[in-house]
């Protein structure tokens, strides 16, 4: 029962079988950390250059629900370009569940605007239209229900409840040119605009 073992010397150790040295993990924690930080930037970066690119549009709307336990009181919009006819789809194929998708909005006398078209692709648009991407969630009979990322709006604190009563709001939405867009106010429509 004498069997050699290994001496120390001959053990291959974790120091001697790691491929980088000391100083090219401090370089790559580094990099990955300013890589982290771009990305913040960037994210930041994108929601003010849509603010300042951005075209400002109104969307008519009704709210849904007020309070979020993280986040406290929100409002989940319901936009009435959130589901669209069919027929205004304008792409090849028929659209799919997750796609992306572009809408074509026309200024009506009201001053909100409302769809004309959906597209696969962005499309180019006149003076009084604006063009808003979302993505195709759901396909039915003859109906495309879209998400545009702005069906959430934090409030402050005790106002979600307020905001739930009325029946219909407009939304103003800032539209960068290449598409993105957010939420800078959301008011009340008065009585005589929503009996209409």
């Amino acid at each position: 029962m004498n069997a050699s073992l290994p001496s120390a010397t001959n053990v291959p150790t974790l120091a001697t079988t790691s491929v980088m040295t000391e100083p090219q993990r401090r370089r790559w924690l580094r990099w990955l950390v300013a890589a982290q930080a771009l990305f913040v930037v960037g994210v930041a970066a994108s929601g003010y250059a849509t603010s300042y690119w951005g075209r400002t549009i109104w969307l008519q709307t009704a709210p849904v629900d007020p309070r979020d336990l993280l986040y406290g009181d929100y409002v989940t919009l319901n936009y009435t370009i959130s589901q669209l006819p069919g027929r205004l789809w304008r792409g090849p194929q028929p659209p799919r569940s997750q796609q992306a998708a572009y809408v074509l909005l026309q200024a009506r006398p009201d001053s909100t605007y409302a769809a004309v078209g959906i597209y696969p692709e962005k499309p180019s648009a006149t003076e009084n239209q604006a063009v808003l991407r979302g993505s195709v969630q759901d396909t039915w009979r003859r109906s495309v229900r879209l998400r545009y990322g702005l069906e959430r709006y934090y409030v402050p604190e005790g106002t979600g409840k307020a905001l739930e009563k009325r029946r219909h709001l407009k939304v103003q939405v800032r539209i960068a040119p290449w598409g993105q867009a957010r939420i800078t106010r959301v008011v009340p429509l008065p009585v005589s605009a929503t009996t209409r």
